[in-house]
């Protein structure tokens, strides 16, 4: 477990703190990316992650998960902060958060797909793909993606 506190807010990677009705309520209701996502599928993505959010005074305000091998790849997926929380540097402090934790520090390759965040991830060095045509995916569904 990971976890560090700035000023009021705790930083933390320990899933049992997590807020599922937060998450769910936050990916099925507001996101682009997750429009009506079960709930189930939310609770088998958390375990299949390293989970990250943000607290103040016992209320998750921030969630991000990341999947990956530990070893050499990771994936950055379902990044929020509710919106009566944005402003503060919030998404900043979390993406120092993730970057510093320990299983993704020899990293290989790390990537993450937006559709209006990519000033942020640039900050911490996302660029947009250098070889694009080496990259395939196959879309299972049209919804529950960006």
């Amino acid at each position: 477990m990971h976890e560090k506190r700035i000023n009021n807010y705790l930083f933390s990677t320990d899933k049992n703190k997590l807020q599922l009705n937060v998450i769910h309520d936050y990916l099925s209701k507001e996101s682009y990316w997750a429009q009506n996502m079960p709930l189930d599928l939310i609770i088998e993505s958390i375990a299949g992650s390293i989970c990250f959010a943000i607290y103040v005074d016992n209320k998750q305000i921030a969630y991000a998960r990341v999947i990956t091998d530990n070893a050499t790849f990771a994936y950055l997926a379902d990044v929020f902060v509710l919106e009566e929380q944005r402003g503060k540097g919030l998404s900043k402090e979390l993406m120092r958060f993730i970057l510093d934790h320990p299983s993704l520090k020899k990293l290989r390759r790390f990537m993450l797909a937006t559709r209006d965040a990519h000033g942020l991830y640039k900050q911490f060095g996302f660029n947009a793909l250098a070889k694009p045509e080496t990259m395939m995916e196959i879309k299972f569904f049209e919804s529950y993606d960006n």
